[in-house]
């Protein structure tokens, strides 16, 4: 199963919690597509990143949105030439969840891909980093799965993120950061446990440290707010590896709910004005975890 498969795998339960808000939720993603096939993202113009989540969003709810005006936006980028790492992982997953993208175009997205790799074998955000963070190894090692990479330096990924490991169990997302985060952790635990199958304990417990007793995980020991990312993100990592309390169920649960929207979709925080396809798509994955 690849990393794309296990999150649309667990999103694909939210319907259990989500009952007659299902539609709203569902209503909401077909609203984000415009006329060229592509979601909107925070303004009103298609943004690819956006459309990962729209689109695998719909997927999970079982109702996936017309492959053809997805597929004639995303021709539109070509063979990802101009765009940025996050966008060039964005086009091999969505291609992914359209289909069809042909021989030709997925290797070159593989070159461009490769293109990240760091001095130290990991992959970065910048072509010819000297070290890798762990938000770029799970982005390039879900992209080249969803493209069909036949070779992927397993051990020099986990070299990357072994280096990124800091005291407290966690992971930072770079070398020069001192504090682990949850989201970073997420990453590497995930990318981690997909690769060899082994359980991290000591990750596992800095991210149940992360729990807010009134619901929720907190981005770093110190964030005034839980958020709905780290949420997603921790209950993701930890999945197989800890067995949560009723208690701990039930008020990320209430957390996670207490950020829909009238419009059917999500906020990432309390404080946000506006719901958008990737926090809606983040709920969606927490409620199948919580399910």
């Amino acid at each position: 199963m690849t990393l794309r498969h296990a999150m649309l795998e667990a999103a694909s339960r939210a319907p259990r919690l989500l009952g007659e808000s299902r539609g709203a939720v569902a209503a909401f993603l077909r609203a984000q597509q415009n006329p060229d096939g592509g979601f909107r993202g925070r303004g009103d113009q298609s943004d690819l990143y956006y459309a990962v989540f729209a689109v695998e969003g719909l997927v999970a709810l079982g109702e996936p949105p017309d492959p053809d005006p997805l597929r004639g936006y995303l021709a539109s980028f070509g063979d990802g030439e101009g765009l940025d790492f996050v966008h060039l992982a964005c086009l091999a997953r969505s291609w992914a969840d359209a289909g069809e993208s042909g021989r030709d175009l997925r290797a070159a997205l593989i070159r461009r891909i490769e293109g990240h790799r760091s001095a130290d074998a990991g992959y970065a955000p910048s072509p010819g980093a000297e070290h890798g963070t762990a938000y770029g190894c799970f982005l390039a090692l879900g992209a080249l799965e969803d493209l069909g990479a036949e070779e992927m330096d397993k051990g020099a990924i986990l070299r990357c993120l072994a280096a990124l490991r800091r005291d407290d169990g966690g992971y930072a997302n770079e070398r020069a950061l001192l504090s682990s985060t949850t989201p970073a952790t997420a990453a590497a635990v995930s990318v981690a446990k997909h690769m060899t199958g082994t359980a991290d304990k000591a990750a596992a417990g800095f991210l149940v440290a992360r729990a807010a007793a009134d619901g929720g995980f907190f981005v770093t020991a110190t964030a005034p707010f839980p958020d709905l990312l780290s949420t997603a993100t921790a209950l993701h990592a930890l999945a197989g590896l800890t067995r949560h309390s009723r208690d701990l169920v039930q008020s990320c649960t209430r957390f996670v709910e207490g950020l829909r929207t009238d419009a059917g979709g999500y906020l990432g925080l309390w404080l946000d004005e506006a719901p958008d396809a990737e926090y809606t798509f983040y709920a969606l994955l927490a409620l199948g975890h919580l399910s």
